[in-house]
């Protein structure tokens, strides 16, 4: 009986070693995610989930910003991604690599050296130079894209044109006349306004407004014309004998 009993014990004990052996195997076999740490302003989502700072953020989710909200996903060594308000962005990380796919909003990107970083909107792509630090704002509008390079350089693609965006310098993607698109309010734009997008009614008002302005003028001018004017009167003496 004591012989049978330490054998099923042996037996379990061996068997128990290799099931953990196999376990560790397939563990250290599996693929590790990559992770960031992820800190909020406001209402911020990831993966359709309300996110809080100081969170986990894994590789491949996708963050949704809302309104006066603001998300920034640190990436240990390779850099930092920071998403303003109303913004959507599906961000994909290692550590040699950062790839971002910005649907709207707008992005600050920063990578360190030897870091492949690359972000893509509708309108073309966005690739920094791996060879050196740099820092680029990234932002989707409706007719087109824009990127802005704060240090180091940044390669816009669109189609088959690359133009590269040295430090201090910014290039945009897509059309910046599309019809129906909000008009870009970037500092030192320029918006003209056709003729034909005003009214006949608002179109009367203000020329009758300009035609008042005029009339008042000239009246003013006229008044001030009288007020400067003095009359000499010429008295004769009588002549002497």
């Amino acid at each position: 009986m004591l012989g049978k009993n330490w054998l099923r014990k042996s037996i379990t004990f061996l068997t128990t070693i290799a099931v953990w052996s196999v376990y560790s195997m397939v563990a250290l076999a599996a693929p590790q995610q990559d992770a960031g740490v992820i800190s909020v302003t406001g209402q911020v989502t990831v993966n359709g989930q309300a996110t809080a700072s100081n969170a986990t953020f894994v590789s491949g989710g996708t963050i949704v910003t809302g309104a006066n909200s603001t998300a920034t996903v640190s990436l240990g060594k390779a850099g930092r991604v920071e998403l303003l308000a109303d913004s959507t962005l599906t961000l994909k990380f290692s550590a040699n690599s950062i790839i971002g796919i910005l649907d709207a909003g707008k992005a600050r990107v920063s990578n360190a050296p030897g870091v492949a970083t690359t972000f893509t909107t509708k309108n073309g792509m966005a690739i920094a130079d791996a060879g050196q630090a740099n820092s680029f704002a990234l932002e989707v509008e409706c007719s087109h894209s824009h990127v802005e390079t704060l240090s180091g350089l940044v390669t816009l693609r669109s189609g088959t044109n690359d133009k590269q965006v040295a430090a201090g310098t910014d290039a945009v993607a897509g059309n910046l006349q599309q019809t129906g698109c909000k008009p870009c309010l970037r500092p030192g734009t320029v918006i003209p306004v056709p003729v034909a997008a005003v009214g006949a009614g608002a179109l009367a008002a203000i020329l009758l407004a300009v035609a008042g302005t005029v009339a008042v003028g000239i009246l003013l001018g006229t008044q001030g014309s009288d007020t400067t004017t003095t009359t000499t009167t010429v008295v004769v003496s009588p002549t002497r004998s």
